[in-house]
This record gives structure tokens, C-alpha cells and sequence, in this order.
């Protein structure tokens, strides 16, 4: 039979246990509410674009902008690429006002190159050849408001760029949100270099990088050896992919090369009636080489395989981490991509190289939102 003191001892111990029983309770709540909210919480990204009209770098905006729940796009920075930066921002806007997201910044960035020109391009399609396409090289760079040309349904948006440059907009934002900012880079990686460049401790600071660029193992588009974007600004490529960015993920043309978009998948599209799908019609109309030109051409649908990664991730099928770098001498292999050798390169941290994918899982993703009605979400 126990005493008093026995049955009072026996009593506290029960009350210590309940007690520690609660706090471990209380801290495995706490620790699933974070990881809840954590889960809950869109993933911020900043959109870094050299625009274009809209089958390619417009789509994936619209792509991320039906999908709040997964993606806060804190800002849109554009960079010189397919359009120079200042005519490409007016598509942007578009985009931004059409779709009713008025309150994303829009920041324009680098108009030119770190170190390639037009003169340089026409230079080297005359001595080498094989240049088959100069994006932005192409058209006289707009010297005023005056030379831009309005974005699709022929009126400029009433939203206009924020007075700041998108390369200190990037250096504020990354330190705003310190390793929360997953960095999805569409064209030319010129903002990213010259944020980089004035900052190089920001490269730690910044989650992942998700861009679209190179040509690993697979010939280039613009010339035999090199895909545009890099071809664009090598120099700015090669830093980047140099720089301590601890995740990068490559949607080169290795992958991108497997998605073909072709008419009938157009033509569903534009049968949606939506203010996107009219837009996705006027510019293919506006082109020589679209479908209203040629229905039996096929075309790609580069970037938004990089904006689709950042909803499903797991219609990349297959995937290689390896080094990747850039030819930055002039000559004809400018711009390529390859796997640098030896110990030389050793501090390059590797590159996930997207290589194969689910293409009817994307097309699924890709169709559905981009024939969601405007301000549809979810």
C-alpha cells in the first residue's frame, strides 16, 4: 500500500508527464502548421523575358498568371532578345492589364548586350554563314516611344513600366526575399549577369534558376552550334551558369526540340474565343511563317516548358546533372553549349539538363490554361 508522500510523488510524475505530453504535442502542431503554410505558400518568382509576341514567352506568362495558388509573380524584367527591350515590355503590359494583374511591376532592363552587336552579327553571318535568326539584331533599336509599335489589338496598354531598372529591381528583390525567389530567365540572362556582377554575393541568395537556353547536345537554332538566348549574350550566359546559384535547371533545345506545337493544337486553342486566344490568332496572322501562312508547318513552344516546370515538375521525364559552360570566342561556334572538361572548371557548380519529358502530360497543362477565360484561376 503506498503512502502519502509515495501517492503524492506518483501524482506530480503523472502531472511532468501530461505536461511534457502536451509541449510534444504542441511542438509537432506548431512544426505541421509550418509545414502546411510552407506548402500552402506560391512559389515567388521573378519573370526575366525577352518577350516576343505570344506563342513563346507571352504564353508563359498567361501560363503562371492562371495559377496563383503555385506561383506569386513578384515582378516581369525585360531584357533585349527576340524584340528589344523597350518594344517588348508593350507586349508584357499587355498581358499584365489584359489579364487584370495590374499590381505585378514591370521593370525594363538591358537594352543591348554585354559584348554582342548587330555589327558583330552581321559580321559573322557573312564570314561564317548559318545565321537563322537575329531576333532583336534584326530591326533598328527604337530611339523613342515614337519607333514602338503597339502590342496586339493595336492599342498600347495604359499600364506603363515602373521607373526603375529591372537590374536594381532583381539586386532589391533578391534582398528582400533572401532564398525565396526562384529566378525564371526566358531570354538573353543579361539582367541576371549585370545584377550578378554588381552583387555576386546575391547568388547565394537566389532559390533556383530556371531558364531556358543552350543547346547541349543537339544542334543549335540560330547558328549550327548555338540556340539564340545564348547566342544573344554568351557572355552573360557563361556568368551565370559560372556564378554559386546553388539549383539551375536547363530547358535547352535538347528538350524542347520534343515539343512540337502544330496546327490542330493551335486551332483548339483559338476555337476558345478567349481575349488569349485572339491574341495567340492576330499574331500568327502578323508572321510569314505561321499557321494562317502554312498550316502544315510545325513550330516550339520553347519557353513555356521552363514556366510549365515551375507547376508540374514531374512531366520531365528524364534529367542530367552535369557542368555546363559557354563559348565566348567570336567565331562559329559563338554562344554554344558544352560540357567543360578537366580541373580547370572543376569549380563550376553542375546544371540539371532537362532531356525528355512527358509530352502529352504538358500539352494538357499547356492547352488547359491558355484556354481558361481571362481571370480564370486555378
Amino acid at each position: 500500500m503506498a503512502t502519502q508522500g509515495q501517492q503524492s510523488g506518483q501524482k506530480v510524475e503523472t502531472r511532468e508527464k501530461r505536461d511534457i505530453g502536451a509541449v510534444r504535442v504542441g511542438v509537432m502542431l506548431a512544426l505541421f502548421l509550418v509545414s502546411f503554410q510552407s506548402m500552402a505558400q506560391p512559389r515567388k518568382v521573378l519573370f526575366d523575358t525577352d518577350s516576343a509576341f505570344f506563342l513563346d514567352d507571352g504564353a508563359a506568362l498567361v501560363m503562371l498568371l492562371h495559377r496563383p495558388d503555385l506561383v506569386e509573380l513578384v515582378g516581369v524584367t525585360v531584357v533585349s532578345g527576340n524584340l528589344w527591350a523597350r518594344q517588348g515590355a508593350e507586349h508584357m503590359l499587355n498581358l499584365l492589364e489584359l489579364t487584370g494583374n495590374e499590381e505585378i511591376p514591370l521593370h525594363i532592363g538591358a537594352q543591348r548586350p554585354l559584348a554582342n552587336t548587330p555589327e558583330r552579327a552581321k559580321v559573322q553571318r557573312e564570314l561564317l554563314g548559318g545565321l537563322t535568326y537575329l531576333g532583336a539584331f534584326s530591326e533598328p533599336e527604337p530611339s523613342s516611344d515614337a519607333d514602338l509599335e503597339p502590342p496586339a489589338g493595336g492599342s498600347f496598354a495604359t499600364l506603363r513600366p515602373r521607373s526603375q531598372d529591372a537590374v536594381s529591381f532583381i539586386i532589391e528583390t533578391l534582398d528582400r526575399y533572401p532564398n525565396e525567389v526562384t529566378i525564371l530567365a526566358l531570354g538573353p540572362m543579361t539582367n541576371v549577369s549585370m545584377a550578378l556582377n554588381l552583387r555576386p554575393d546575391l547568388a547565394g541568395k537566389i532559390e533556383s534558376l530556371v531558364f531556358m537556353g543552350g543547346a547541349l547536345r543537339v544542334p543549335g537554332n540560330t547558328s549550327p552550334y548555338a540556340e539564340f538566348n545564348f547566342w544573344f549574350d554568351p557572355e552573360a550566359a557563361q556568368h551565370v551558369l559560372r556564378s554559386a546559384i546553388p539549383e539551375k535547371v536547363m530547358f535547352g533545345l535538347d528538350i524542347t526540340n520534343r515539343a512540337p506545337f502544330t496546327k490542330p493544337q493551335f486551332d483548339a486553342i483559338v476555337a476558345a474565343e478567349t481575349p488569349i486566344a485572339e491574341i495567340l490568332l492576330e499574331d500568327d496572322r502578323r508572321t510569314d511563317w505561321g499557321f494562317s501562312a502554312n498550316p502544315e508547318i510545325s513550330t516550339y513552344i520553347w519557353d513555356c516548358l521552363a514556366a510549365g516546370f515551375l507547376l508540374d515538375p514531374e512531366f520531365v521525364t528524364r534529367e542530367e546533372t552535369v557542368r555546363v559552360d559557354v563559348d565566348t570566342t567570336f567565331g562559329p561556334s559563338y554562344g554554344a553549349t558544352y560540357e567543360p572538361a578537366g580541373e580547370s572548371h572543376s569549380d563550376i557548380l553542375p546544371t540539371r539538363v532537362t532531356l525528355d519529358l512527358d509530352y502529352e502530360r504538358f500539352m494538357s497543362l499547356y492547352s488547359d490554361l491558355l484556354m481558361r477565360p481571362v481571370g480564370g484561376a486555378q
